[in-house]
C-alpha cells in the first residue's frame, strides 16, 4: 500500500474520531469534546505575548483560527499514524491510543470536570481504530485460488508428448540434484502468487479504499453535525426568546439629544448588540439554560446566597449606559463599545450577603471556568455595578454572557465582565488569582482615559478643503471633559464634544479642519474630569491597557 493510501486512510480515520467524540459531547456538553479541550489547554499554556499577537492579528476570528489550527494538527497526527499502520496495525492503534490519551488529559483536567466527561474522547478513539483496520483490510486485497482444471504456472502445454514432460522431469530432477536441493522441493522456485506456508500474496484496491474513505468521511459529517444540534444551542435559543424583561425599578436616563453628532463613519452612541466586540477565552459559547442557572456568592461573607435566574428576575432592576473596553485595545483599537444594560446592582446582592471586613476580592467564575477578579471597593463605591441580564433592551445575547454576566463601568473586562458568570467567592486579592493575574496582568485594571480617531480612515485620500474630523473618547466612571487634535505637530485645537447622560459611556467629537494638499498625520488626545491629559508615552496593552496617542495619516490632493 502506498504511503498516501495509508495517510488517507489514518485522516479518515481521524474525522470519524471526532465526528463520533463530538456527537457523544453533544449529548454530554460541549466542554467534553476534546477538540476543545485541547484548545482551551492550549489557550492556558500559551504566553500572554502569543494571546497578545493573536488578538492583535486576528481580532475576534482568534478563535477561530486556535481551533482550525488544532484541527491542522490533529490532521497531520492522524495522516502519520495511518501511513504507519500500514507496516504494522498495531502502530496505528497505539498512536490513536497515544492520541486519545492527549485528549482524555485536556478534557479531565478542566474545572469541575469528572471522570465520565472523558467518554467522548474514549469511544471516539475506539471508533477510529475500527475504522482504520477497516480501511486497511478493506484496501488490502487477495487474488481468488485458480480452478481445479486449470494449468499450473509450470505444466507442459496441452498435446505435448509425454516423452517430452518425462525430459523435462527428469531434467529439472538432474538439477535439483545437482543443486543439492531435497527431494521435498525445498528448492524449488515458487510462483510469484505464493508465500512461504501456502500463503497467498496481498494487493492494493484502490477503488475499494476511497469508496471507504468516502463512507468515513460521511459517517464523521453527520455525527459532527448531529452533536453540534445536540449541544444545546437551539433549546438555550428558544429559552433567551422566551425570556420576557422586567420593567426597571430604575430606569436609565434619556440619551441627550445631541450624544450621537450622526457623523457618517463615526461610531454610533449605542453599539448594535451584532457589532459589539467580542474578546474571550471561551472557544465554544457556554449554553446555559436560564432555568437550569444558579448564582452562588459565598466566601467572607455571613450568609452565602444563592439565585436561581427567576429569583434575579424578581428584584429590583437598573438600567444603565456603560461603555465596556478590553485590556487588549490598541492605542486607536475597536475593542471599546457602548451599550444600555439592564441588571440587578452588585452592591445590593453583597450587602445581602454581607461582606466582611478585610475582604478586597470578588473572585468570579464564568460557567465554562473563566475567573476574574473585582476590587471590592470599586464595586461598592455608588456606580452602576451589574449582574446584568440585558443589552440595548433584549436578553443578553448568548455570545455575549445570556443568561447573565458582570457590567462594572471603570473597569477593564478582564478584572470586571465575567460572562456567563455562575459563582461569586468574596476573598482577597493576597489569598486568591484570577485567570490573568498569573499570566502577568495587573489584578485591579482601571481603565485609562483613551481617544481615536474614526473619521477620516488611516491612509484616506481626500480633496483639498473643509474636512470632519471625528471620533470617540473614553474615561469610564470618571468622564471626559476636553477633546484636542492636531496636525502636522502644530497647535491642538479644542473639539467640540457631544453630549452624555453620564461619565460611564464613552463621548464623540468632531473638528473642522481646512486640508491643503500634501501628506498630513493627524493626532488626538483626552483630558477627563480628574484634570488627567492623555501621555503621548507610547505602551502595549500589557500588563495594564495601551497609552500613547492615536494618530494617523491622510493624503490630501
Amino acid at each position: 500500500m502506498p504511503a498516501w493510501a495509508g495517510a488517507l486512510a489514518g485522516l479518515a480515520a481521524g474525522a470519524v474520531a471526532l465526528g463520533l467524540a463530538q456527537l457523544v459531547a453533544g449529548l454530554a456538553g460541549p466542554e467534553t469534546s476534546p477538540v476543545v479541550a485541547v484548545g482551551d489547554g492550549a489557550v492556558d499554556l500559551t504566553p500572554a505575548p502569543v494571546k497578545d499577537f493573536a488578538i492583535r492579528t486576528f481580532g475576534e476570528n482568534d478563535k477561530t483560527v486556535l481551533v482550525g489550527g488544532v484541527l491542522v494538527v490533529l490532521a497531520l497526527v492522524a495522516a502519520l499514524i495511518g501511513v504507519l499502520a500500514r507496516r504494522r496495525v498495531a502502530y496505528g492503534v497505539a498512536g490513536l491510543a497515544v492520541f486519545a490519551a492527549v485528549g482524555v488529559a485536556a478534557v479531565v483536567t478542566r474545572p469541575s470536570a469528572s471522570a465520565v466527561d472523558a467518554l467522548p474522547t474514549v469511544l471516539g478513539a475506539l471508533a477510529g481504530v475500527w475504522t482504520l483496520t477497516w480501511l486497511l483490510r478493506r484496501a488490502t486485497t487477495r487474488p481468488q485460488p485458480a480452478p481445479a482444471d486449470a494449468p499450473s504456472p509450470g505444466a507442459a502445454p496441452a498435446g505435448a508428448s509425454s516423452a517430452a514432460s518425462s525430459a523435462a522431469s527428469s531434467a529439472a530432477s538432474s538439477s535439483g540434484a545437482a543443486a543439492g536441493a531435497s527431494p521435498q522441493g525445498e528448492g524449488v522456485e515458487r510462483p510469484a502468487v505464493m508465500r512461504a506456508g501456502g500463503e497467498q500474496a496481498t494487493g492494493f484496491d484502490r477503488r475499494r479504499l476511497l469508496t471507504g474513505v468516502a463512507g468515513g468521511v460521511v459517517v464523521a459529517g453527520a455525527a459532527a453535525a448531529l452533536g453540534r444540534e445536540l449541544g444545546g444551542r437551539q433549546a438555550v435559543d428558544t429559552a433567551r426568546v422566551g425570556v420576557a424583561l422586567p420593567r426597571p425599578a430604575t430606569p436609565a436616563k434619556p440619551v441627550p439629544a445631541g450624544a450621537d453628532l450622526r457623523i457618517n463613519g463615526l461610531s454610533s452612541f449605542i453599539t448594535r448588540n451584532q457589532d459589539f466586540y467580542r474578546v474571550d477565552t471561551a472557544l465554544v459559547v457556554p449554553q446555559v439554560s436560564p432555568a437550569d442557572w444558579r448564582l452562588r456568592i459565598h466566601g467572607l461573607v455571613d450568609r452565602p446566597v444563592e439565585l436561581t435566574y427567576a429569583d434575579l428576575l424578581k428584584l429590583p432592576l437598573t438600567e444603565a449606559d456603560v461603555t465596556l473596553t478590553c485590556v487588549s485595545n490598541e492605542v486607536g483599537g475597536e475593542y471599546a463599545g457602548n451599550a444600555r444594560w439592564l441588571g440587578v446592582r452588585m452592591p445590593d446582592l453583597l450587602r445581602r450577603a454581607g461582606v466582611r471586613s478585610g475582604a478586597d476580592m470578588l473572585l468570579s467564575t464564568s460557567a465554562d471556568g473563566f475567573t476574574c477578579g473585582t476590587p471590592v471597593d470599586v464595586v461598592m463605591d455608588g456606580r452602576d455595578a451589574l449582574f446584568a441580564i440585558a443589552m440595548n433592551g433584549e436578553p443578553l445575547p448568548v455570545e455575549h454572557g445570556f443568561p447573565v454576566r458582570q457590567v462594572v463601568p471603570g473597569l477593564y473586562g478582564y478584572v470586571s465582565a465575567t460572562k456567563w458568570v455562575v459563582d461569586v467567592k468574596v476573598t482577597r486579592f493576597d489569598q486568591d488569582e484570577a485567570y490573568w493575574t498569573p499570566r502577568g496582568w495587573s489584578a485591579r485594571g482601571p481603565i485609562k482615559t483613551q481617544s481615536r480617531i474614526d473619521v477620516p480612515k488611516a491612509g484616506a485620500s481626500l480633496k483639498a478643503g473643509r474636512v470632519t474630523i471625528a471620533g470617540v473618547a473614553w474615561a469610564q466612571h470618571k468622564g471626559v471633559d476636553a477633546v484636542e487634535v492636531r496636525v502636522d505637530g502644530g497647535a491642538w485645537r479644542q473639539a467640540r464634544l457631544a453630549d452624555v447622560p453620564s461619565p460611564d459611556t464613552w463621548r464623540q467629537w468632531s473638528l473642522d479642519w481646512d486640508a491643503t494638499p500634501g501628506s498630513h498625520t493627524l493626532e488626538v488626545r483626552a483630558t477627563d474630569t480628574t484634570g488627567y491629559t492623555q501621555t503621548d508615552r507610547k505602551a502595549p496593552p500589557a500588563p495594564d491597557g495601551a497609552t500613547g496617542w492615536h494618530a494617523i495619516t491622510v493624503e490630501v490632493s
